[in-house]
């Protein structure tokens, strides 16, 4: 049987989702870059406004002091701590710094002059990260820095929302593409599901070859399906007629030599009706092989149980008619055999005429099914068989006790043509008292 290597839905869902989130992540990533150099920018340029506000309000008076025009309007500029922060420092006097410094002052980096605008990260008061814009500018003859500052926790503040809403933003897309993908593959594979019922139903005897219309890309496989059946069906037509031209052509020869043998009397007249008898049985035996292993390869073959059973029933029991033998059949009546009605007539046909000649008074059939196996059950009420001795028997093709110019394929053949279809036969003793030949066959 063909090893199942994984399933192509999954296979297309599971690259598609791997692809998707690669592409989401990095997109995400990209945004998000995007947005935090956005956020960045704003602040900076915010500190600017204020810096270039401060320098605008620094003045020098006669002695060459440092004083400031107007406060900055930034109300956390007056919170102790808050964050945010400007100080003025150099000329030679003490740094003049914002309340919100409180009592102590910024340390900042040597910067050279010219107004050159720096920015850098360094640690606050309270332990916070400030990200500083500094520029050294003279005034009078002195040359003072001017800084302002703020926490950087701000930007992390208005970066967070922005990141938890792209990333479940994100999620939610990525999970609205994975479903999108699931319909289209599903969609998509609808054909080959429809290929797959298709093929079951010609399997189980419902259909002989694919119908409907299909895709471009699987038309021409089933086309190719369609003309493999067909090209199966013809092979198997033409080993039934050669099987059948072969059992003609020398069952003839045998009857001629029959006949002439059956007017002769002496020792070798006998010894050639013996061995034509002998060679007549191993024709059937093996052309019955040969049938059956052209018929057992048929797609969607399949035979009613219950009408093979009747006809076998009221057959034998003309037959018999001597013995008033009561044949019951019962069990699963509406089983299937999936395979050949005349491979199954020849199986059923041979364990019951079996079971009549040994048969006291009764015969009794059962069908059972069990999974996708067919279980017929054939058993007589006499002597049966000696413990042990079944295996010699089929090996024989008849009962051990059978004379050995008895007629009918056998119970070598019933157990070679259920093999042939993947089943069995067993023997052992019956509850009637004689014995019990069990059928194993697929069902249909």
């Amino acid at each position: 049987m063909q090893e199942t290597k994984g399933s192509i839905a999954r296979r297309l869902v599971l690259g598609a989702g791997l692809w998707m989130a690669a592409a989401l992540s990095a997109g995400g990533f990209v945004l998000a870059g995007l947005f935090g150099d956005h956020v960045e920018r704003s602040f900076d340029a915010r500190l600017g406004a204020v810096l270039d506000g401060l320098i605008a309000a620094a003045e020098i008076d006669g002695a060459g002091a440092l004083s400031l025009t107007r406060n900055q309007a930034e109300p956390r500029f007056q919170q102790p701590y808050s964050g945010w922060y400007w100080q003025v420092s150099g000329g030679g006097g003490p740094a003049t710094t914002s309340r919100s410094l409180w009592d102590q002052t910024l340390d900042l980096r040597a910067v050279s002059a010219g107004g050159t605008l720096v920015q850098y990260e360094m640690p606050g008061p309270e332990g916070q990260t400030l990200r500083v814009l500094q520029r050294k500018i003279t005034l009078g003859d002195a040359e003072f820095d001017f800084a302002v500052a703020m926490d950087t926790g701000e930007i992390d503040a208005e970066l967070e929302p922005f990141n938890v809403t792209l990333g479940w933003s994100l999620g939610v897309l990525w999970a609205g593409l994975i479903g999108a993908v699931l319909v289209q593959v599903r969609f998509g594979l609808r054909p080959l599901r429809r290929l797959r019922a298709s093929l079951a139903k010609i399997r189980a005897g419902q259909a002989v070859r694919l119908e409907g219309g299909y895709p471009a890309e699987i038309g021409p496989l089933a086309q190719e399906l369609n003309a493999l059946l067909a090209q199966n069906q013809a092979v198997i037509e033409r080993a039934r007629t050669q099987v059948g031209n072969l059992a003609h052509a020398l069952k003839t020869p045998l009857t001629l030599l029959t006949n002439e043998a059956g007017t002769g009397t002496g020792k070798l007249p006998e010894l050639v009706r013996q061995q034509v008898r002998a060679m007549g049985r191993w024709i059937d035996h093996y052309l019955a092989r040969a049938r059956t292993a052209a018929s057992a390869g048929v797609i969607g073959a399949r035979a009613p149980v219950t009408p093979v059973l009747d006809d076998l029933s009221r057959t034998l029991g003309r037959m018999h008619a001597d013995k008033a033998l009561a044949i019951d059949v019962s069990g699963a009546l509406d089983a299937e055999f999936r395979g050949d009605r005349q491979d199954l007539e020849e199986m059923l046909g041979n364990l019951m005429d079996n079971a009549c000649k040994w048969a006291a008074a009764c015969v009794r059939v059962t069908v059972e099914t069990d999974g996708g196996r067919l279980v017929v059950a054939v058993e007589d009420d006499g002597p049966g068989l000696p413990a042990g001795k079944q295996d010699e028997a089929l090996a024989r093709g008849g009962r051990l006790d059978e004379p050995s110019g008895g007629s009918g394929l056998g119970l070598a053949i019933v157990r070679d043509i259920a093999e042939l279809y993947g089943g069995a036969l067993e023997l052992g003793a019956s509850p009637l008292g004689g014995l019990a030949a069990r059928l194993t066959l697929p069902a249909a």
